[in-house]
């Protein structure tokens, strides 16, 4: 089973986001570490610059690289603006 783990800077950076948003975010978040392998869910990166994987949540993208059994979220943010910043 995996684990979810969120860097510093990411939980800062939720919290800037609309309520509804973030609920509907740490809601996919926990489905997905409830499943037996959540990385069936997710979509390999190009780019290593930005992370290994990432989810994707309506319009907006979960970035994270995996360490074993453990999921570290790098990055959350709208599409439209998660890949300017790195």
């Amino acid at each position: 089973m995996y684990r979810f783990i969120l860097k510093s800077k990411v939980a800062k950076e939720t919290e800037k986001l609309p309520a509804q948003i973030r609920k509907r975010i740490l809601e996919k978040l926990k489905f997905y570490s409830s499943q037996e392998n959540p990385l069936s869910f997710a979509k390999k990166l190009k780019d290593s610059r930005f992370g290994e994987y990432r989810f994707r949540i309506g319009e907006y993208r979960v970035l994270f690289d995996v360490e074993g059994q453990k999921i570290v979220i790098l990055k959350v943010g709208h599409r439209r603006d998660i890949y300017k910043d790195c």
